[in-house]
């Protein structure tokens, strides 16, 4: 098993660099319709996200937790104008569940915007809102939104596990990067991002029990950072979590000593916007990563490879 220091310090170093960084989570107002408003607010959800989780958990350091507050103050405060950005998100796109997703971790840190929560309510009535066409694994995080919301889900969450891919236990062999950031996804909803790892149906954790390791070597030959992260995080979320030494040390020797953490091989070339719209997100799935890792080691749920 993993030393627990060396997991702690690389959740460490990656909150240090997401606050040095913390003007990349912009927004573009003005950007091309054909682009689309909404795409720059998932990086701030993703944020809230993951400093929910390091709350939860409550093994972070004091600074590690007063630099993930004054990160969620600042994205709400200065990127979301107060969450006044979300309510034109979805005025712009009535439909879109974007704004929905962002604000529920928000709310659950106990931030608020009225107007929001009416558009919420009011489009949770809307067939259009399950007409919305999109991934099985998506539609069972969307789901799994409206219940932490305290809504009805529609469709129910039941309802939906089996028609992942995850789910159906697929030949292991035919993951690729896609079904891969699928498979990682369907875990982290159906443990609430690693609060009930009860929540993993028995024949999906033995599954992964099974396969995981293999999938994490693969990656791991790739230095696929972000992917390998997110699949750390995957086993951090099982019942019998391994935290595998030789992945943990080499994403730890990828860490950049300013905490960032490349998504592929090494760092990115370009502009402080471009590498931050990159780098970003493996930074995140660091940090998470981390502090779940570290709980479960802490909590004598790990087990030797």
């Amino acid at each position: 098993m993993t030393d627990t220091r060396l997991i702690h310090t690389v959740g460490v170093g990656a909150i240090e660099w997401l606050w040095a960084h913390r003007d990349g989570f912009r927004l573009e107002p003005d950007v091309d319709p054909e682009i689309g408003f909404l795409e720059r607010f998932k990086p701030v959800g993703e944020l809230a996200l993951i400093c929910k989780v390091l709350f939860r958990e409550g093994v972070a350091g004091s600074r590690q937790a007063q630099l993930a507050r004054q990160l969620l103050d600042h994205a709400w405060r200065e990127t979301l104008d107060g969450g006044t950005m979300l309510v034109r998100g979805q005025r712009t796109e009535p439909i879109s569940p974007i704004p929905f997703e962002v604000y529920l971790p928000f709310k659950e840190l106990g931030y608020s915007q009225p107007d929001v929560e009416r558009a919420v309510v009011l489009n949770h009535r809307l067939d259009s809102w399950i007409a919305f066409e999109t991934t099985p694994t998506r539609r069972l995080g969307l789901s799994s939104f409206q219940r932490r919301y305290g809504l009805t889900p529609r469709p129910p969450e039941a309802d939906l596990v089996g028609t992942t891919w995850l789910a159906r236990t697929p030949e292991p062999w035919s993951v690729e990067g896609h079904i891969a950031y699928d498979v990682t996804h369907t875990v982290f909803h159906l443990t609430d991002w690693g609060e009930n790892p009860d929540g993993l149906p028995p024949v999906i954790a033995d599954y992964l029990a099974t396969w995981l390791p293999v999938w994490i070597d693969d990656w791991l030959d790739l230095e696929r950072w972000d992917l390998l992260g997110e699949l750390l995080v995957v086993d951090a979320c099982l019942p019998r979590p391994t935290l595998d030494e030789r992945a943990w040390q080499a994403f730890a020797a990828a860490q950049q000593p300013d905490g960032a953490m490349p998504a592929i091989r090494t760092m990115p070339e370009g502009t402080p916007d471009e590498v931050f719209d990159i780098v970003y997100h493996p930074t995140l799935v660091a940090a998470f990563a981390s502090v779940l890792a570290t709980s479960r080691a802490l909590s004598g749920l790990a087990h030797a490879s």
